[in-house]
């Protein structure tokens, strides 16, 4: 099972709209019930959109642990033993994170948009505390997204 667990909030300059927001931090959690089960969780800075964008993963003693870079036709996985290349940002946090997870959907979800993906189910009930709860019953194995928002 793997476990991402974390906080993350909307930086709004000046006095942005929801849907306008195009950064985020904070602290993610993500849990994959899997054989083994995984587990991760690190702050987390969050820049752009499914597009094109990055995401950088932080140790709690502040060390970069990755970071997650995109854009149309590519993505790359930068760790301090250096360089992995996909085809696109889907199949990098998959093989990052040992689960498929929606990016186009998560920044919609993050902008407070309910968008509905297959076999997920996503709680915004929180988003105005800088919380956010996904959960994927299909496909299996399921796993369990959590995002904290810094305020």
């Amino acid at each position: 099972m793997l476990v991402i667990a974390g906080c993350a909030s909307p930086v709004r300059p000046g006095g942005q709209k929801d849907h306008e927001i195009s950064s985020w931090s904070g602290r993610m959690g993500l849990t994959v019930a899997s054989e083994p089960p995984l587990s991760f969780s690190a702050a987390f800075a969050l820049t752009g959109d499914a597009a094109a964008g990055e995401l950088t993963l932080t140790s709690p003693l502040g060390s970069t642990l990755a970071v997650l870079r995109w854009r149309p036709g590519g993505a790359v996985l930068v760790q301090p033993d250096g360089e992995q290349h996909y085809e696109s940002v889907d199949r990098l946090v998959e093989q990052a994170t040992g689960a498929a997870i929606p990016v186009q959907a998560l920044f919609a979800w993050l902008r407070g948009r309910p968008e509905q993906v297959p076999g997920w189910q996503v709680d915004l009930s929180q988003l105005d505390d800088g919380r956010l709860v996904a959960n994927r019953q299909m496909p299996l194995p399921t796993a369990v997204l959590r995002l904290v928002l810094e305020r």
